[in-house]
C-alpha cells in the first residue's frame, strides 16, 4: 500500500494529474489577471455592463484558482505559485491590447476554449485513475464554462 497518496489513489498516476493540473493552474493565473485588466481598462458604449462582468468573471476565476491548488494539495503535490513558472508552461498568454468590448470578449471566448480542452484531458485522465474529487471538479468547471462561452459569445457581433 505505499504505492498510494493519502486519499487513497495511486501516487504515480496522482503524479501525472497534478502536472496537468499545475498546468490548469499556471493558465487559470493568467487568465485571471487579463480579467482583471480587462476590468480595469474597459471603455466604450457598454463600459457599465462589462465593467461588472468581468468582475465577476475574475471573482469567479479567483476561486477556481484556490480550488484546483487546493486539489495538487490533496493529491499530494505542490501547486506552482509563480508567474515565471506560469509563463512557461500556459496555453492562455497575456494580454497587452485590450481595445474594445468586442475584442475582450473574444479573447474571453478564447481563453475559456482553451481551459475547456484542458479540463476534459483532466476529466479523463482522472476517470482513468479512479479520482472522483478532481472528476468532479473538472465536470462541474466544464459544464460551467461552456455556458459562459454561449453567453459571451452571443455578445460578439459576427
Amino acid at each position: 500500500m505505499n504505492d498510494l497518496n493519502a486519499i487513497g489513489l495511486s501516487t504515480v498516476k496522482s503524479k501525472e494529474l497534478a502536472y496537468q493540473l499545475n498546468n490548469l493552474l499556471s493558465n487559470y493565473s493568467i487568465f485571471y489577471q487579463n480579467a482583471r485588466g480587462y476590468h480595469w481598462n474597459i471603455k466604450g458604449d457598454d463600459f457599465f455592463v462589462l465593467h461588472q462582468k468581468f468582475e465577476d468573471l475574475y471573482n469567479n476565476l479567483f476561486l477556481k484558482i484556490d480550488e484546483v491548488a487546493e486539489r495538487i494539495l490533496t493529491l499530494g503535490f505542490r501547486p506552482n505559485h509563480n508567474f515565471t513558472e506560469y509563463f512557461k508552461t500556459a496555453s492562455i498568454l497575456e494580454t497587452n491590447d485590450i481595445i474594445d468590448g468586442q475584442h475582450s470578449v473574444g479573447r474571453i471566448v478564447e481563453s475559456l476554449g482553451i481551459l475547456l480542452a484542458k479540463q476534459r484531458l483532466i476529466l479523463d485522465l482522472s476517470a482513468e485513475i479512479d479520482d472522483t474529487g478532481t472528476n468532479s471538479l473538472m465536470s462541474d468547471y466544464i459544464r460551467e464554462q461552456e455556458k459562459m462561452i454561449w453567453m459571451y459569445s452571443a455578445y460578439i457581433k459576427n
